[in-house]
């Protein structure tokens, strides 16, 4: 397979350089952006299996565990719709760099939240955040293959919930921790999760904010596939996108349009819900000992509901 550069699709992408890497079964020859671009996009070639018209998206801040923020949503946004606007088009792998997926929502940006003022405006703000990254993939007219080749987790969980299809790797976790972090869930996840595990299941990773490794990802149904690495991830979401590329592109461009159109109804008012709760909860006393305790690398100590902070 050859990985070839899409065209750019913000003005943060900076020019490419060849490189080679060996991503699992596959040898690819890849252009990759050396820029501070936090969305990449790379056209891909099989030529054994005469695909065509795959890509391959790329969360791109892996210092920071591909946190999710708002300029990396505004460059998802621009490159997503560059992306669906190609005839060529027939199927996205949506992965992360590095070690991780997604480590979730920035925790500097969430502090911000917690100082804001405003439970109303913070509401909005999360409602306009969620839609930078669930309104791209589920507008997107062919499939999205989610390669969880890290840790998916919070809202980065909730991102790989939105794409169609997903794969993880071996080493890889998973879960929706907001209630460990004091905070309501949100970008979606009490909206999708149930659909894809079912009420019972999504209750259980909801309500306990538990991570879940692979080989639990896959028995909930959360993931098709568990592969060995990240890369071999990579390449399993790839192969998928590949069978996709070969099938009949208006079928599938219709297939995935009335999938989607059961699984996003009633979407709209779980983001408003999510986000509502989300702004109240930022000016609860849970949330800012939730952070303290990620900065201090301990479990929470949240206090009764209702009752004094904890000491």
């Amino acid at each position: 397979m050859i990985l070839q550069p899409a065209k750019r699709a913000s003005e943060a992408s900076l020019r490419a350089v060849a490189v080679a890497a060996r991503v699992g079964r596959n040898q690819f020859s890849t252009s990759s952006a050396i820029s501070e671009s936090l969305v990449t996009v790379e056209k891909v070639v099989d030529h054994e299996s005469q695909s065509q018209g795959v890509y391959k998206v790329v969360l791109n801040a892996p210092d920071k565990m591909n946190a999710l923020t708002v300029a990396m949503g505004d460059e998802f946004v621009a490159h997503i719709d560059e992306l669906a606007s190609r005839p060529d088009l027939r199927a996205v792998v949506l992965t992360g760099a590095g070690r991780a997926f997604s480590a979730g929502g920035d925790l500097a940006w969430l502090q911000k939240r917690v100082e804001h003022p405003s439970g109303a405006a913070n509401a909005q703000i999360m409602k306009s955040f969620y839609r930078r990254f669930l309104g791209p993939i589920r507008q997107l007219p062919v499939p999205c293959v989610a390669a969880i080749n890290g840790h998916a987790v919070g809202a980065g969980a909730c991102v790989s919930l939105a794409c169609d299809l997903r794969v993880m790797s071996r080493t890889a976790k998973f879960g929706l921790n907001f209630v460990q972090l004091g905070l309501t869930p949100g970008m979606g996840g009490t909206h999708f999760l149930p659909r894809v595990v079912g009420d019972q299941a999504a209750a259980l990773m909801l309500l306990t904010g538990d991570l879940l490794d692979a080989a639990q990802a896959r028995e909930f149904g959360l993931v098709l596939r568990v592969a060995d690495s990240g890369a071999d991830t990579v390449a399993d979401a790839l192969d998928i996108a590949a069978r996709i590329s070969r099938a009949s592109p208006a079928a599938v461009r219709h297939v995935t349009r009335t999938l989607r159109s059961r699984q996003d109804v009633g979407l709209d008012q779980s983001l408003l819900l999510e986000a509502t709760g989300q702004g109240v909860a930022y000016h609860e006393a849970d949330i800012a000992e939730g952070l303290l305790a990620v900065r201090s690398k301990r479990a929470p100590v949240f206090p009764d509901f209702g009752g004094p902070p904890a000491q």
